[in-house]
């Protein structure tokens, strides 16, 4: 399977990945978070191009229809997103930006910020590196973190992750598949993180999770994995490491 994932062109994977995990319901809803929040614009539109040939039907209608909880007004816009990618910034709507995120979650019912259409609608439609800059501003403006201030909000927490701090978001999600009680969902993830981000930012990933974890990424995936399913994956991952990291 890892290999064929490695095979497979990287828009028709994120497609067929985000097919099986609108089938799996809620428990994988994370997953179209991810898909929607770490590519590109224009990787998200192939990947959304090529589900429609697969599919005969768009992305954005499958997750309209088959998304029946409070999840779907955020998972529609995300996966429906062409993001500015630039550089450029502007520092006044920063502030308003980050004004409005903040009466919003303080003022707004802790179990429904998910259907909150200011936070929606800055989280799907605004830049990555406005996002960041906005974070960045919440903490300096009112002295606290964002991703404390959603409490228990993890689709949320998790788009502002992918969006924002795409290396700490997937060295969380290794880690939770390599631990011993993890469940299917979680196990998955460890071939597809490898494979989808080897070569885009696996030397981020790699940094960050010796950071969190005190242990190299290849001699975690080491010590649970197994044969040439292992050495595959050490392998992609000590590609992108300089020379002499392990």
């Amino acid at each position: 399977d890892a290999v064929v994932q490695w095979t497979m062109h990287p828009w028709e994977r994120d497609a067929r990945m985000a097919r099986k995990a609108l089938k799996r319901g809620r428990q994988a809803y994370g997953l179209l978070i991810e898909l929607a929040c770490t590519r590109s614009s224009d990787e998200l539109l192939g990947a959304r191009r090529a589900y429609q040939s697969l599919y005969s039907e768009s992305i954005e209608e499958d997750v309209a229809s088959r998304v029946d909880g409070i999840e779907r007004q955020l998972l529609v816009a995300l996966v429906s997103s062409y993001r500015y990618d630039g550089s450029k910034t502007n520092d006044q709507a920063i502030k308003l930006d980050t004004q409005k995120l903040e009466k919003a979650i303080s003022i707004g019912d802790k179990k429904q910020l998910i259907k909150d259409e200011e936070i929606v609608r800055i989280l799907t439609t605004r830049s990555k590196i406005h996002l960041i800059a906005v974070i960045k501003c919440y903490q300096e403006t009112f002295n606290k973190n964002i991703i404390e201030d959603l409490d228990e909000e993890s689709s949320l927490k998790d788009t502002i992750y992918c969006l924002c701090v795409p290396s700490q978001y997937f060295s969380k999600i290794l880690d939770s598949a390599m631990k011993a009680n993890a469940n299917k969902n979680e196990k998955e993830a460890l071939t597809r993180v490898i494979v989808t981000r080897a070569n885009v930012d696996m030397k981020d990933i790699a940094e960050e999770y010796d950071r969190q974890y005190k242990t190299p990424l290849t001699q975690k995936i080491e010590d649970v994995a197994l044969g040439n399913y292992k050495d595959f994956l050490v392998t992609l991952v000590q590609r992108a490491l300089p020379k002499g990291s392990d």
